[in-house]
């Protein structure tokens, strides 16, 4: 199997494809727990916080630092090194991505600097935003133009199961072996991840068949921008609301706090369920798949301003929030791919980009509003008139899609 997919057709990003009930190759679901790996390390931060501050001797404040430094390493990482890698080949990419990866994690478990620790972070996470878009570009491209969707829906469905299952066992370990425990087992699972990667892709003797110039010529479709302002939309308006879910379910809903983290899984259970669907049904009805979710992510949150006042509504309907939070996810990326071609990472690395500023944006506009007059309603309005925003774009989409 090839690394990269031949040149394909003239885009038809949303044009009815086959199902592709085919399996899909083993490669794909690798990479998947590839990005479970990466996945984990990017919250593990949050689950030991006390303890990580403790042992740097710094604030909780200071060390949710370490946080959004990764979330800004995957913002510039992804795009730049999608191009300071491009001619080389993908099995060397992905495998050095885990080898840095590893490196950082090294590091973040030996040091007790603070400043150290950042820098750390931040190449841990230009490596992840690495590995993201080459091997989202691979996945796509092994499974086939019918199969693009459920592809990039087993790698996002490994970042959900991250969230889900590796972030508490993460906190879990580090609670119990020390918070750098968490840290050296994520540097030896990502060293034994690259020697599997190593064996079970073929090496490429050329670089890759593009050029800057073509990469950048690449993203002249407007159609593409279309696809990155729907990629950040999405999460900012979910994101806007469920960073503050803690409050929302004690203070505004009467749940104990300990109930806080049972209602986060079952969340999290619910994204799984979703990527599942949108990944399934996304190749064969791309848009009659992601519009009603978003449609009815937008009326979640507006339910969610309006009712989530008494335990039981709250909790359904944040389980609701994660059913259709992740369903358009795949599909855009996989719409990516094919309108900007499989030859092209800069294009998918934009929009994981996009995913991630919609992420970072929505969490600080939802505190923005949580800190207004409109108080614990604050966060899901947000939420809700960015989500209606996020269902405009993808009609718009839709529209350039059928004239095309």
């Amino acid at each position: 199997m090839e690394t990269t997919a031949p040149t394909p057709p003239a885009p038809d990003a949303g044009a009815a494809l086959p199902a592709g009930k085919a399996r899909l190759p083993a490669v794909v679901y690798l990479l998947g727990a590839v990005a479970f790996l990466m996945g984990t390390t990017e919250m593990i931060v949050a689950g030991l916080l006390p303890q990580v501050a403790d042992g740097l001797k710094v604030s909780a404040g200071q060390a949710g630092l370490l946080v959004t430094v990764f979330a800004g390493g995957m913002i510039i990482g992804a795009p730049v090194m999608s191009m300071a890698t491009l001619r080389l080949p993908t099995r060397a990419t992905l495998v050095a991505a885990l080898l840095v990866f590893a490196l950082g994690h090294v590091v973040a478990a030996v040091s007790s600097s603070f400043g150290v620790q950042l820098v750390a972070r931040f190449v841990s996470a230009v490596a992840t935003g690495t590995f993201w878009a080459v091997g989202a570009v691979l996945a796509t491209a092994a499974a086939g133009k019918a199969a693009g969707a459920r592809a990039t829906a087993v790698m996002i469905g490994g970042l959900t199961l991250a969230n889900v299952l590796g972030v508490p066992l993460g906190t879990a370990l580090g609670q119990a072996l020390g918070w750098r425990g968490p840290f050296w087992v994520l540097a030896v699972l990502a060293i034994v991840a690259a020697l599997v990667l190593a064996r079970r892709l073929p090496a490429r003797s050329s670089g890759a068949s593009t050029s800057v110039g073509a990469e950048v010529a690449s993203l002249r479709s407007g159609r593409l921008w279309l696809i990155y302002l729907a990629c950040a939309l999405l999460p900012g308006s979910f994101v806007a609301a469920y960073s503050y879910i803690a409050p929302l379910l004690t203070d505004r809903a009467g749940l104990p706090d300990a109930a806080v983290p049972l209602v986060m899984l079952g969340y999290g259970l619910a994204t799984l369920v979703g990527t599942t669907v949108g990944g399934r049904r996304g190749d064969s009805r791309p848009f009659a798949t992601a519009i009603p979710a978003a449609v009815m992510l937008a009326v979640t949150l507006a339910a969610i301003t309006l009712w989530a006042t008494t335990s039981v509504m709250a909790v359904v309907l944040f389980v609701l929030l994660g059913l259709f939070a992740l369903v358009a996810q795949p599909i855009l990326i996989a719409q990516a791919v094919r309108t900007a071609g499989p030859t092209h990472s800069l294009a998918v690395a934009l929009s994981t980009s996009a995913l991630n500023a919609g992420i970072a944006g929505g969490s600080w506009l939802g505190g923005v509003a949580l800190s207004s007059s409109l108080g614990l309603e604050g966060p899901s309005l947000l939420g809700t008139v960015v989500a209606v925003l996020a269902v405009a774009a993808l009609a718009v989409l839709a529209k350039t899609v059928r004239r095309a």
